[in-house]
């Protein structure tokens, strides 16, 4: 892929339209379509779990052990689902992820319709847990694959990642208030029928791609052999490791405690309603930042993408200091729409830099970096709330700042370009300057 250059540091107008719409090629409009069943599932599910926690009588307590059987399997067994995924190919492994979830939502189905209609005993927490154990798991499988797929089905990585970010926005949009609809005009096992429906709509679409020319790895090296490949390719890029270093840190401070303390003071501050239009209006920004990531195209892309995640600062800033309810709709449309370019820069870059035999193992190190310790950032939420709510979410926001301009700082980073395509297969000896 040739790419020439503007003065102001962006690609072209003219070297970006060469490169044909993903939504030319079927094989993109496939996954396009089962990705976004997909995300659709992964929305509806929590409101239908904590409905159905509830409804059971465990009370939040319940929610929590059930949302944690439900993170702990993709913690633990992400990396295997890269190796995995290396070994068998993406689409093999999506496709079965698919149909264990789709089967684990039947049974929750099954096992909350038993219940709701008095035909049966009270579902026990147990069996809610392990049927999210079940699909967690199933989730660790699925995940890793995804950055493998997006090269191979768009000649356009970037505006190819940036419909998905709008997607997964919309889904976000659409799926807690589509349970939540299902749940209250029929009944909570409805809202897990339509989910397993979605899964398997998703592995339908994803089914035809059998045929792609996937870069398969046919070594026989034990699994503990294929972990420390991955973990080589992770480590030799200076860029790739810092990233994830940072976002680590980042997810402990800023990720984990803005969602619960940023709620409860929003919803004292604005009221429930007030504080969903500010959730909806963070929605909206992300699919603002999803369509701007489908049109700008700078030289640096990681250096673009953290200069605009300093927008995300914003949203645990606003409710610390109280501001009122105009400005901090404005704060989450800048904060989703820093998010969501980000994310289409990141993800670019990725799939552009590391080769396709190792990009699920790679990329399962990116997730399980990035979403291990949010979790323990959440649980540390309500204790460090003693301080003062306010006072924990300004220090998230001086952390935000900080991690990101300290990412800044990284040369490997900053030196980031653009990979030409063609060179995408040989793995790069000097990525990580």
């Amino acid at each position: 892929m040739t790419t020439d250059h503007a003065t102001d540091g962006t690609t072209s107008r003219p070297a970006a339209d060469r490169l044909p719409s993903p939504w030319s090629s079927g094989r993109f409009r496939l996954f396009f379509t089962a990705r976004s069943t997909s995300l659709l599932a992964d929305g509806m599910l929590m409101v239908s779990l904590t409905t159905a926690v509830l409804g059971a009588g465990y009370g939040a307590g319940g929610v929590g052990y059930a949302l944690a059987a439900w993170m702990a399997p993709i913690v633990l067994l992400v990396l295997f689902g890269g190796v995995l995924a290396d070994r068998f190919t993406p689409q093999v492994m999506m496709v079965g992820a698919d149909v264990v979830r789709m089967l684990a939502m039947l049974a929750m189905a099954a096992l909350l319709y038993d219940a709701g209609t008095g035909g049966g005993p009270r579902a026990e927490l147990w069996q809610i847990m392990a049927l999210m154990a079940v699909s967690g798991a199933a989730t660790a499988m699925f995940q890793p694959g995804l950055a493998s797929i997006v090269p191979q089905v768009a000649e356009d990585i970037q505006r190819a990642n940036a419909l998905l970010r709008v997607s997964e926005a919309m889904s976000a949009l659409i799926g807690p208030g589509l349970a939540g609809f299902l749940v209250a005009y029929w009944q909570v096992s409805g809202s897990y029928a339509v989910i397993a429906a979605a899964y398997a709509l998703s592995a339908l679409g994803l089914a035809p791609l059998r045929r792609l020319a996937t870069a398969r790895d046919e070594s026989d090296d034990p699994v503990w052999r294929r972990l420390a490949t991955g973990w080589h390719e992770f480590r030799a890029r200076t860029w790739l490791w810092s990233v994830i270093a940072l976002w680590a840190v980042y997810g402990l401070f800023v990720f984990g405690p803005a969602l619960p303390l940023g709620a409860a003071l929003l919803t004292d501050q604005h009221g429930a309603a007030g504080y969903g239009w500010i959730a909806s209006a963070d929605g909206a920004g992300t699919i603002v930042g999803g369509l701007l990531g489908m049109r700008v195209r700078p030289r640096r892309p990681l250096v673009a993408g953290a200069s605009a995640m300093f927008f995300f600062a914003l949203n645990p800033l606003a409710p610390a200091l109280g501001w009122n309810f105009t400005a901090t709709v404005v704060t989450g449309v800048l904060a989703g729409c820093g998010f969501a370019f980000w994310g289409v820069m990141w993800a670019t870059s990725v799939q552009s830099h590391i080769p396709l035999t190792v990009l699920s193992r790679v990329s399962a190190y990116d997730v399980a970096g990035s979403i291990m310790v949010i979790p323990v950032g959440r649980a540390l939420a309500g204790p460090a709330a003693a301080f003062g709510a306010d006072r924990v979410l300004l220090f998230s926001s001086a952390v935000s700042v900080a991690l990101l301009a300290a990412m800044l700082c990284v040369p490997a980073i900053r030196a980031l370009g653009r990979a030409p395509e063609p060179d995408r297969e040989a793995t790069p000896e000097g990525a990580a300057v």
